[in-house]
């Protein structure tokens, strides 16, 4: 190791139920690291099955980082995530250990790694007549609308993700110009370490649904349900906060609102995952810089190991 260059930090990315987790955990206890969560769901307290957060054991074992930071009636950024990324990491670093940032909220990695725009502050007349109008129309004709005005962004979103379709239309009806223009053409910025970056991505799309069908199951045997219920106890929650709408969260209240039964539940909740997947692997595709792993071969964790043994000895 050349004691002048940057420490090293390693990125695991991927779709869910592609393995990151398992595969952070393993190599922080080969390569003397901590783990950094990189989740928007994970930040909340009390939103454990769901997310399907690391066990106490598993956070006994190799400290986390960005877990249980804020209640559900909270929000959390991308410009907050990479004050705090960077503030974990330097202290993983000062304790002479390996930063090891996963999860799979691309639009966090994209800001650490690309910077953030200074995007104009929410318009509350312009957001409540984007509402207004899905609202009347549905959230899949406004995506309609911001693939005329912003195809780039469009292609990542799924139709009915109302908070992102919102706030890009939002902001082409402000400035006229469409979110993913704010992202060209921008510097990159300087990390304070070298960002080592991996992905686990399925060569069988088929395979990985399964996985994810197990892993929803799992999620209800669990008690999901429950855990719904104690947080709308709990806390003053609807349905459009950014906590509730994460994947699974909104189908269970759905459930327990009586809008769908416990068929539908499962189903709409796989379904909501496997375009998470699709959506996460889109933003994958174009990224550079990234190596590139079979999430489904039994032999990746030889194969990253080896990779990343001969990567860290390149400083």
């Amino acid at each position: 190791m050349n004691p002048s260059a940057p420490p090293p930090a390693l990125a695991i990315l991927g779709p869910t139920a592609s393995g990151k987790s398992s595969l952070a955990l393993e190599l922080a206890q080969r390569y003397n690291g901590e783990i950094v969560s990189m989740d928007s769901a994970l930040v909340y307290r009390g939103m454990d099955i769901g997310t399907a957060k690391p066990t106490a054991a598993e956070q006994a074992a190799v400290p986390h980082h960005l877990i249980d930071l804020i209640e559900p009636t909270a929000s959390y950024s991308a410009a907050r995530f990479v004050r705090d990324c960077l503030a974990a990491c330097a202290d993983i670093h000062a304790r002479g250990k390996l930063p090891i940032i996963t999860g799979g909220t691309m639009l966090y990695y994209k800001a650490l790694v690309d910077g953030l725009d200074d995007l104009p502050e929410s318009d509350l007349n312009i957001r409540a007549a984007i509402e207004a109008q899905a609202a009347s129309h549905g959230w899949p004709h406004l995506h309609a609308e911001l693939e005329k005005v912003d195809a780039p962004t469009a292609a990542r979103l799924h139709r009915t993700d109302a908070q992102r379709i919102s706030r890009a239309l939002e902001v082409f009806r402000m400035t006229g110009k469409p979110l993913s223009a704010f992202f060209a053409d921008r510097p990159k910025p300087t990390l304070p370490f070298r960002l080592i970056s991996l992905s686990l991505e399925p060569s069988n799309r088929a395979t990985l649904h399964q996985r994810i069908e197990q892993r929803f199951d799992a999620m209800l045997r669990a008690g999901l349900l429950d855990e719904v219920h104690a947080l709308r106890q709990r806390h003053p929650l609807n349905i459009e906060l950014p906590s509730m709408r994460c994947v699974g969260y909104r189908q269970a209240w759905q459930h327990l609102d009586g809008e769908i039964d416990a068929t539908a539940l499962r189903e709409t909740g796989v379904a909501a995952t496997r375009q998470l997947a699709k959506r996460q692997l889109t933003w994958l595709k174009p990224m550079q810089g990234i190596e590139r792993f079979d999430c489904l071969d039994a032999q990746r964790l030889r194969q990253v190991d080896d990779w990343l043994k001969s990567t860290l000895r390149l400083d």
